[in-house]
């Protein structure tokens, strides 16, 4: 077993233990929610009259730990806000609420609906992710050995003697990132490139070959960088130790296995089943914003090319959260994080194994964000899997890019974080590891790959 998961296991056990008898200690020891930064916007909209068409939600049952009418006031502000359309699905144990609001297409004012499929993009990272450890558990893959034992010649040089499966799964390899080789127009803030190649088939050995071409973000271990390229190594690692099609391992072992029914690899450009368009703005160089639900997802594959529901989502983090996908030993280590900062230095979360923690008023909270061109998804669960929420947006890059090429602060923005503290935080107190001054920012991994 030690071999298995590395020597960091026994001490990552041992640690794991003792910091979860000490949020146990903060938890008991808060009675009062602390003030947030994060307040509803002031104009967010009272609800529209019943038969307005871009207004759902569904509480089953009506009552429980968290306001409705919260929800659904926070929800609508984002749209009020400028998102085009939104929905989600909040639970906490047997109480869920599901809404909606807004349009899924801004030409004949469709509106979206609680329960439509959606493309997740790097929340991917986690069933993939979940596929490595199980692996790693039949003992057919060691966490801390060089990617070069499973994938000879694939990283050249003394990269690939260096570069450990963890480094991939955590992003720690220095592995550059393939997606302005992809995508070339990108670097320009320029759409040509998604237009020319939306139908476009691309191998997974062709990505990471754009990937090696980009610079190195660091030497291997040293720090944490994002990037695709790591997941799609993954991948070929995956269907090197099973003899399986990546996309079909994780069907059977990972879907299936959590019992998720609509959740799947596209095999064609199009979303089967109830969706919206996905609207890409391109940090608003794209005026209107473009259409690309209907895409080629080569691209992503093993890296974010899923497609799936908020439901499922939940019900996937879940699982896993709570030992169903992988055991004990392969949750601890995917729960060994790494501090990550945006570019001006602050604290963004602490990334783990395709998994992250990200800190709320109410404690911290575990998921994965993730963007494709039109589409935007994040999920957070609570460590045991008790409150969580899912929530899916259909335009994406709706902010400007400031002087260092960040994305700046949009009211969308603001008005998202007040939708997740209530979703996950009403009715709730604070922990003491809340930090008052620190603002809540979903999507945190766009603050570190502002174009991808």
């Amino acid at each position: 077993m030690a071999r298995r998961f590395g020597r960091r296991a026994r001490r990552l056990r041992v640690r794991a233990a003792r910091c979860a008898a000490a949020g146990v200690a903060a938890l008991l020891a808060a009675t009062t929610l602390a003030g947030t930064p994060l307040q509803a916007p002031a104009a967010a909209a009272p609800d529209r009259e019943p038969s307005a068409p871009a207004r759902h939600s569904v509480s089953v049952p009506s009552a429980g730990p968290f306001d409705p009418a919260k929800l659904r006031a926070t929800l609508d502000a984002t749209h009020d806000a400028g998102m085009h359309g939104l929905f989600s699905s909040v639970r906490d144990g047997r109480t869920r609420w599901d809404g909606a609001s807004g349009v899924a297409d801004v030409r004949v004012e469709r509106p979206v609906t609680p329960n439509m499929r959606h493309r997740v993009g790097s929340i991917t990272k986690t069933f993939m992710a979940t596929a490595i450890l199980q692996q790693v558990e039949k003992g057919r893959i060691d966490l801390d050995a060089p990617v070069n034992d499973y994938l000879p010649g694939l990283v050249p040089a003394m990269a690939g003697e260096q570069v450990t499966v963890r480094m991939l799964l955590n992003h720690t390899s220095g592995i550059g990132d393939y997606m302005a080789w992809a995508f070339p127009s990108l670097r320009e803030l320029s759409p040509r490139s998604l237009e020319d190649h939306r139908f476009r088939s691309v191998p997974p050995e062709q990505l990471v070959k754009w990937g090696l071409a980009a610079p190195r973000t660091g030497i291997p271990g040293e720090r944490w960088s994002y990037s695709n390229t790591n997941y799609i190594i993954a991948g070929l690692l995956l269907e090197k130790v099973t003899r399986t099609k990546a996309e079909t391992y994780i069907s059977r072992n990972v879907i299936a296995k959590a019992g998720l029914r609509n959740t799947y690899f596209p095999s064609s450009p199009w979303v089967f089943g109830p969706h919206s368009r996905m609207y890409e703005s391109l940090y608003q160089q794209v005026d209107p914003p473009r259409d690309y639900s209907t895409f080629d997802m080569s691209w992503a594959w093993t890296a974010g090319a899923l497609v799936s529901t908020n439901r499922d989502l939940n019900r996937f983090y879940r699982r896993l959260l709570t030992g169903h996908l992988i055991g004990e030993e392969a949750l601890v280590q995917m729960k060994h994080a790494v501090a990550v900062k945006d570019a001006e230095g602050n604290f963004l979360m602490n990334y783990g194994l395709g998994l992250y923690a990200l800190s709320l008023p109410c404690g911290t909270f575990w998921g994965h964000d993730g963007v494709v061109f039109g589409a935007a998804a994040q999920t957070l669960s609570s460590e045991d899997g008790s409150r969580q929420m899912s929530i899916a947006l259909n335009l994406t890059k709706y902010q400007q890019l400031d002087a260092q090429g960040i994305p700046a602060p949009h009211p969308v923005d603001n008005a998202l974080a007040a939708y997740a503290v209530e979703a996950l935080c009403g009715g709730q107190v604070a922990t003491q590891s809340a930090v008052a001054d620190r603002p809540v920012r979903l999507l945190p991994l766009q603050s570190v790959r502002p174009v991808s």
